[in-house]
């Protein structure tokens, strides 16, 4: 009887000690696989943190290179020295009064022509961080954790008016949040209760 006593209580221990083995191995694994979507969500919203600035940078860009007033004033003074240059060499050449303006509008209309190139091309220059930008969204939309799919779709919504720099910078700041609390470390139960009983 004794050696049957001690028979089971082997096998109870033994028992005992494969679900406990089993369940801290699950544990475990557990958490490398959260530590690990953790990462890669940092990764995620480093890289769409990094587009947004870059978009805001291109769009800084390309307002103080075109569209401020001074910018605007340098090109009209442009224009108008291109059309007086045309105009009095045309004159120079023996041209009438109808030939010196239409060279000096060809003038100006040929610096305003280039300045509209090359204006399109800073503006298209937004559009390589726009891109990146949307494609750093796309893993933060699939995420597990719901404020940062919403964070992130403010975010977008936001990047649509770039130059709302107030909006743009709200919705920085929310996913920002977003994101800090979906990668905060988890306090166990143990330490979440403590705490509320000390609460």
């Amino acid at each position: 009887m004794d050696k049957l006593i001690e028979l089971a209580s082997t096998l109870v221990s033994g028992a005992f000690i494969a679900v406990l083995a089993a369940w801290l191995t699950n544990r475990s694994r557990n958490r490398q696989e959260q530590q690990a979507e953790i990462g890669a969500l940092r990764v995620q919203a480093d890289a769409m943190t990094v587009a947004v600035m870059e978009l805001q940078s291109a769009a800084t860009t390309n307002r103080l290179l075109w569209e401020g007033p001074a910018e605007r004033g340098r090109t009209f003074l442009l224009a108008v020295l291109a059309f007086t240059g045309g105009a009095a060499r045309a004159r120079g050449a023996g041209g009438t009064d109808v030939l010196s303006g239409l060279v000096g509008f060809g003038r100006a209309a040929e610096l305003l022509s280039r300045e509209r190139v090359a204006s399109k091309q800073t503006v298209a220059a937004v559009r390589e961080p726009l891109t990146r930008a949307a494609t750093a969204a796309a893993p933060l939309m699939r995420s597990s954790d719901p404020a940062v799919v919403t964070a992130t779709e403010q975010l977008l919504n936001a990047l649509s008016d770039v130059e709302n720099t107030a909006r743009l910078e709200a919705a920085l700041e929310a996913f920002g949040r977003a994101v800090n609390a979906a990668t905060a470390p988890q306090q166990s139960w143990w330490i979440r209760r403590r705490g509320g009983r000390a609460g």
